[in-house]
């Protein structure tokens, strides 16, 4: 599989079309690593030349600012500008909604200007284009799948409508939660308490989305971010699910379907 570095392309006097923003959890956990994989096959696929930054990529600082240390989060992302604007850096893809939150949010009144995108947009462009291609009557066509709208894509940018799309290419039966768009639940680990044990209360807030995953008898639970999977991903475990209903970026379930 083809992926490039943009200190690569640069030795080459090349540009590349598109940035994919890796983050920490698509470099270092080895569950979103396959959708860091999932993602490079298929923008390899559609054509799309896109570098990344490697080992010149750092945290975007999102933890860090969640957390309270403000001082982190600009010393950080001003590293990270610095690198971006060194390669003229114009558009950036990222399957974090973290990522895409603070990229595209909170970067420019510290200098970063990029066109950001989350891949469930990118995915949702190149099948509406005509650049990737979908075969009918996949493996999930009629299946009862569930969506988890993550507090970022959905709440913080409102970004309900691409996931769907992709689900309705893939002629999946969307399920949707009892609290779902606007109404949301989080899955437990946004505002930094990915990195944090719980705080006090009767219930995690994983176990209780769960739940409603459940209610719905979906076959599979669909998701984009990678706290999310792995929250929906361990309350399944604990309600003893997880073997019956797996838990997909929607990435791989583009990949799987993909046609040629």
């Amino acid at each position: 599989m083809l992926v490039k570095t943009y200190a690569e392309y640069q030795s080459e006097g090349v540009a590349p079309e598109i940035l994919f923003w890796v983050g920490c959890a698509g470099s270092f956990d080895a569950r979103a690593q396959k959708v860091t994989r999932a993602l490079c096959e298929i923008l390899n696929h559609a054509g799309v030349q896109f570098a990344i930054l490697g080992g010149e990529e750092r945290c975007t600082g999102d933890p860090a600012r969640r957390a309270g240390n403000e001082f982190l989060f600009q010393m950080t992302a001003m590293m990270n500008i610095e690198t971006l604007n060194m390669y003229g850096v114009q558009k950036i893809v990222t399957a974090c909604p973290h990522c895409f939150n603070i990229l595209k949010n909170e970067y420019p009144e510290l200098g970063g200007n990029y066109e950001v995108v989350h891949h469930t947009q990118l995915l949702n462009d190149l099948i509406r284009t005509g650049r990737l291609k979908l075969k009918e009557g996949g493996d999930f066509k009629g299946k009862r799948i569930t969506y988890h709208d993550s507090c970022y894509l959905g709440r913080a940018n409102d970004v309900y409508e691409a996931p769907r799309a992709l689900l309705e290419a893939l002629d999946a039966d969307l399920v949707e939660l009892k609290r779902s768009r606007k109404n949301g639940l989080c899955c437990g680990a946004g505002g930094a308490q990915m990195w944090k044990e719980d705080e006090p209360g009767h219930k995690r807030i994983n176990t209780e989305r769960t739940e409603e995953v459940l209610e719905t008898n979906a076959t599979a639970v669909a998701a984009n971010c990678p706290f999310c999977i792995t929250m929906l991903q361990d309350g399944l475990k604990a309600k003893e699910k997880n073997e019956q209903i797996p838990v997909y970026d929607l990435s791989e379930l583009v990949l799987n379907n993909l046609k040629g």
